[in-house]
C-alpha cells in the first residue's frame, strides 16, 4: 500500500492508454519516413546501373538513351552527352515521399565513360 492509503499504481490508471495515442503519431511518423528513405537509396541504384548501362552503350556506338530505358526506374529521365573522346549519361527520377502526401523529391546517377576506338563515333 502506498502512504496515501491506495495500492500501488491506482493513480496511474489510463496513463499507459494516454502515452500510446501521444506516441503512435511519431511511431507511424517514423515509419513513413523510414521507408521514403529505403524507397530513395533503391531508386538512387536503379539511376546508376541505368547511367553506367547507357554510358557504356553510348561510347561503343549504341543508343545511350534506348538502353538506359530498359535499367532506369520508372518515370526516369535520361540524358547522355558526348564531349571529345568521353561519354556522360544522367538518369533522374522522382521518388514518392511520405505516401505521396509530399511533394516528390528526385535522385539521380551519373557515369562516365570513354569512347572505345575504332567505334563510329558515340549517339546519344
Amino acid at each position: 500500500m502506498a502512504a496515501s492509503g491506495q495500492p500501488w499504481g491506482a493513480g496511474e490508471r489510463g496513463s499507459f492508454t494516454a502515452e500510446l495515442a501521444a506516441g503512435l503519431p511519431a511511431l507511424v511518423l517514423l515509419l513513413f519516413v523510414g521507408l521514403t528513405a529505403v524507397n530513395a537509396v533503391t531508386t538512387r541504384a536503379g539511376c546508376l546501373d541505368a547511367a553506367r548501362e547507357a554510358a557504356l552503350a553510348a561510347s561503343r556506338g549504341g543508343s545511350g538513351s534506348a538502353v538506359g530505358t530498359r535499367y532506369a526506374p520508372a518515370g526516369a529521365e535520361i540524358s547522355v552527352t558526348a564531349t571529345g573522346d568521353q561519354v556522360t549519361a544522367t538518369v533522374r527520377a522522382p521518388v514518392r515521399t511520405l505516401g505521396g502526401l509530399l511533394p516528390r523529391i528526385t535522385v539521380s546517377g551519373s557515369a562516365v565513360a570513354a569512347v572505345e576506338p575504332g567505334t563510329p563515333g558515340p549517339r546519344p
